[in-house]
C-alpha cells in the first residue's frame, strides 16, 4: 500500500494536522508526518516533494495558514495528489490561506479541503489510495454505512424528542 505524507508548515498546526493522522491510522494507512515550510525550508519541503513517489508515497496532505503557500509549493516539485488544509489564523480566520491554498494557476493544481478540514483531506487521500486498492475501498465503503446510520439515528431520536412535545 502506497504511503500518504503529512506535511505542515509549523510544529503549532500540530492540533489540526493530528486529526488527519488518525483517520488515516484508522483507515490502517501508513502515513509520515513531517514540519517543512515552504517559507524557513523551501529546500527540503521541494526536496521531499521530488522523491516522494519514489520513497512510495501516493498522495501528498499539506497544511498551512496564512500566506499558505505549502501546498503549492510541494505540488510544483510533484505529480502526486496535493491536498492542501488551509489553516485558520488569528488574523483573516484562516480566508487568507484557503484563497492562498485554492488559488493554484494552471497545470499546477492542488485539491484543497474546508479551513481546518484535516479530516476531509485524510479521507480524500484515502479515496484515492483506493482507486487501486479493493481493500481499502472496502473500508471506505463501511466508514460511508457508519456515517449513514448514525445520521439516521440522530433523525430518529430528533423526531422521537420533538413529537412529545
Amino acid at each position: 500500500m502506497k504511503k500518504v505524507a503529512v506535511i505542515m508548515g509549523s510544529a503549532s498546526d500540530l492540533p489540526v494536522v493530528r486529526k488527519a493522522a488518525e483517520t488515516l491510522r484508522s483507515f490502517g494507512v501508513p502515513f509520515e508526518v513531517h514540519v517543512y515550510s515552504a517559507h524557513r525550508t523551501p529546500a527540503q519541503a521541494a526536496q521531499f516533494a521530488r522523491e516522494a513517489r519514489e520513497r512510495g508515497f501516493g498522495a501528498l496532505i499539506a497544511a498551512a495558514g496564512m500566506a499558505a503557500h505549502l501546498a503549492g509549493a510541494l505540488a510544483a516539485q510533484t505529480t502526486l495528489p496535493v491536498i492542501g488544509i488551509p489553516l485558520k489564523s488569528n488574523a483573516l480566520d484562516g480566508v487568507d490561506a484557503l484563497l492562498s491554498t485554492v488559488q493554484m494557476p494552471s497545470g499546477i493544481p492542488v485539491a484543497t479541503v474546508a479551513i481546518d478540514g484535516a479530516v476531509n483531506a485524510a479521507l480524500l487521500a484515502v479515496q484515492i489510495l483506493a482507486v487501486e486498492d479493493a481493500g481499502l475501498a472496502k473500508k471506505l465503503d463501511g466508514h460511508r454505512a457508519a456515517g449513514a446510520e448514525k445520521a439516521l439515528a440522530a433523525d430518529a431520536a430528533a423526531a422521537e424528542e420533538l413529537s412529545a412535545l
